[in-house]
């Protein structure tokens, strides 16, 4: 794996939320809770990613599920994000602060839009 590749990010996220992260620029892979775990062992083993942000509508804990495959490897990263199901749910009432807080926890500051 070159350097250049580890800089990488990849998107492991179900079809309704592709998009978005599209916008952002990340590589994105889209899942369904049925072929998450093969899709997420796949971009492992490929190595061409250094961060892999996992919905967790699809898989709810990517460092169990793929235990086997990551063993002896440092990357790629896995980070789970929480779904956007799971995000506005009855129990999130306001969209813009729970957007608010994921970013200020991710980044470490506030973004105003």
């Amino acid at each position: 794996m070159t350097q250049g590749n580890t800089q990488r990010v990849a998107v492991l996220t179900d079809a309704e939320t592709a998009t978005g992260y599209r916008l952002a620029g990340a590589a994105v892979f889209e899942a369904t809770p049925d072929t998450a775990v093969a899709a997420l062992e796949q971009l492992i083993t490929e190595g061409q990613y250094g961060l892999v942000a996992v919905d967790t509508g699809l898989i709810p804990d990517p460092a169990t599920a793929t235990a086997r495959v990551m063993r002896g490897r440092t990357l790629p990263i896995l980070l789970p994000v929480p779904s956007m199901s799971d995000a506005f749910s009855a129990d999130t009432v306001d969209a813009k602060a729970y957007m608010g807080k994921l970013v200020r926890e991710t980044i470490g500051f506030d973004i105003k839009l």
